[in-house]
């Protein structure tokens, strides 16, 4: 990451804990939720999830929390620009980051990058889909 302002990482499985854990540490230091789990910028996913309940979430921001439709797709580059956008904003503001999640891979993508691969060729992705129904 660019940036030497801190930022909180709490990392974890699913049902672990880490939403009472945010939430404690977010209204002790005034800090704002970064989601970084895969199903939680889905829309209507919050079975099997452990999302943060609206109890959970009054008075404390949480961002990149129910941003996508299920059907939409969304990339670890592409999780890695929105929350430096985020946590970006978050610290402009004066207040801490609190990453929370416990898809690893975005937290690598966040921290180390991701090496640099052309995005996916819709002509070759139509044609698998095509053959995968048949």
């Amino acid at each position: 990451m660019e940036s030497l302002l801190p930022v909180i990482c709490l990392m974890g499985p699913t049902a672990a804990g880490k939403t009472a854990l945010s939430v404690d540490i977010a209204k002790t230091f005034g800090a704002e939720i970064v989601s970084v789990d895969s199903t939680l910028i889905y829309r209507g996913m919050a079975i099997g999830t452990a999302k943060p309940t609206k109890a959970e979430q009054c008075g404390i921001p949480h961002h990149l929390l129910d941003i996508l439709d299920p059907q939409q797709s969304f990339s670890a580059a592409e999780f890695r620009t929105q929350a430096l956008l985020h946590i970006k904003t978050i610290q402009q503001q004066g207040k801490i980051p609190l990453l929370t999640g416990g898809t690893m891979l975005y937290f690598h993508a966040l921290f180390n990058g991701l090496a640099e691969l052309p995005a996916a060729d819709p002509v070759i992705r139509r044609r698998l889909v095509d053959q995968s129904e048949r």
